[in-house]
């Protein structure tokens, strides 16, 4: 039985030792065509990726000379306008400055003009006006006293009239 064990334990071995040679060889020929897959696949890559990769780095080295131009430009640029606008800020503040004190010059001349204009107005009403009424009616009053005396009565209408007309 050791015999017969044995042969079974060898044929068993020499049977996993082929399968293991068919699962190499199929490994093998998986790998072959994997191979040839991928190499195809790095010829296609060379063929088309590297001369658009070569390109741009081509692309690039003669464009950073100009991109470093136009960041300084910018920057330049940049440092212009930011003093331009401070000049336009103190330019500005200064015109408002300046406008509200003509503003406040002008707002006291109007007003010193109106208490002028009033002050002419009192002086106007007490030297004019005030001794023209007391004028007035003193000569209504002499009127009155005359045809008093003299006995011609006016009638009331005519009076009033008078006194309406004054007004």
């Amino acid at each position: 039985m050791n015999d017969g064990l044995l042969i079974t334990f060898i044929a068993l071995t020499a049977f996993a030792v082929l399968l293991q040679a068919g699962l190499l060889a199929g490994m093998y020929l998986s790998m072959r065509k994997t191979t040839a897959k991928v190499e195809s696949l790095a010829d296609e890559v060379k063929t088309k990726v590297l001369p658009t990769a070569e390109l741009a780095h081509s692309m690039m080295e003669e464009l950073r000379p100009k991109i470093a131009t136009v960041v300084d430009n910018v920057s330049v640029s940049t440092t212009m306008l930011r003093t331009q606008m401070e000049r336009i800020d103190a330019t500005l503040t200064d015109i408002v400055d300046r406008t509200r004190l003509q503003v406040i010059r002008a707002d006291e001349f109007v007003n010193s003009t109106m208490e002028k204009l009033e002050e002419t107005r009192e002086a106007v009403q007490k030297t004019v006006v005030s001794p023209v009424r007391h004028i007035s009616g003193l000569m209504h009053g002499l009127s009155a006293g005359f045809e008093a005396f003299f006995g011609r009565r006016r009638g009331r209408n005519s009076v009033s009239s008078q006194d309406e007309m004054f007004i």
